[in-house]
């Protein structure tokens, strides 16, 4: 599929629709006794919700007729996707962890991918229902329930007030890190919405030293660059990139916008 056949506002729309028919699936779970839980081989959960979200968001993304990569799907061999022009990749529960510990602090991402960068992104948190969306054409918005819009407002010159870290996976580096802005404050959150909190100048740097995959960040990815922000390899401060032959990511750091 070609630049000139993609709306980006319509294939916005169909992703939105998709997370939140997910985060349903999911918050049907999450009220449940029995989340399902086992282990995945690399000792990370996995719940009956991962696997249902995922159900449901491919029944809504497969009408686009583009390639999807997803945590819970198949492995797609590198060879058949390093030709993708254009694929969605979804996470479709993000911070599994927080699903089980019940904080709500877990979100639905769905983003679409274009010659390894995320040009739209969808970040959906049921059990708050605050819906994140941002494209190119657009900019960053925000909706929680059924309030109005806000718009993600870009800023030209950001104080470092707040910086925010992972809630499971805080480690001396990103202690470290920390350490070099004395007068910030530390929030901790879980999933891509430490994204969000940036997105939203709520915080103004995220700092991960760890281990994440490429469907724990796109989506939140879009939509921080749709606002202006910026999501950066540690070392060397260039953008994050996508659809590799390894899906693990670098360090990163994601920084709001007006941020230096």
């Amino acid at each position: 599929m070609t630049l000139s056949k993609i709306s980006l506002p319509e294939l916005t729309e169909l992703a939105k629709t998709a997370a939140r028919k997910a985060g349903e699936r999911i918050l049907g779970i999450y009220k449940s006794e029995d989340l399902g839980l086992t282990l995945k081989e690399d000792q990370s959960p996995l719940t009956l919700a991962d696997q249902a979200a995922h159900d449901e968001i491919i029944l809504h993304l497969e009408q686009a007729g583009l390639p999807i990569l997803s945590e819970e799907g198949s492995s797609i061999p590198y060879e058949i996707r390093k030709d993708w022009e254009y694929f969605w990749l979804v996470d479709p529960l993000d911070g599994t962890k927080e699903f089980v510990k019940r904080n709500g602090e877990f979100t639905v991402n769905i983003a679409l991918i274009h010659q390894r960068t995320p040009v739209m992104g969808v970040v959906y948190a049921p059990v708050l229902d605050w819906m994140y969306w941002g494209c190119q054409d657009s900019g960053s918005w925000k909706q929680e329930g059924t309030e109005e819009l806000i718009k993600m407002k870009a800023l030209t010159d950001a104080t470092i007030n707040t910086i925010v870290a992972s809630r499971s996976h805080m480690n001396s580096e990103t202690t470290e890190f920390i350490s070099k802005y004395p007068q910030a404050r530390v929030v901790s959150m879980g999933s891509s919405l430490k994204f969000m909190l940036v997105a939203e100048d709520k915080a103004q740097l995220y700092p991960r030293f760890g281990p994440t995959m490429e469907w724990d960040t796109a989506a939140a990815h879009a939509i921080v660059n749709a606002m202006g922000g910026k999501v950066l390899t540690l070392d060397g401060l260039s953008p994050l990139t996508y659809n590799k032959e390894n899906l693990l990511n670098p360090n990163f750091l994601v920084r709001g916008c007006g941020v230096h």
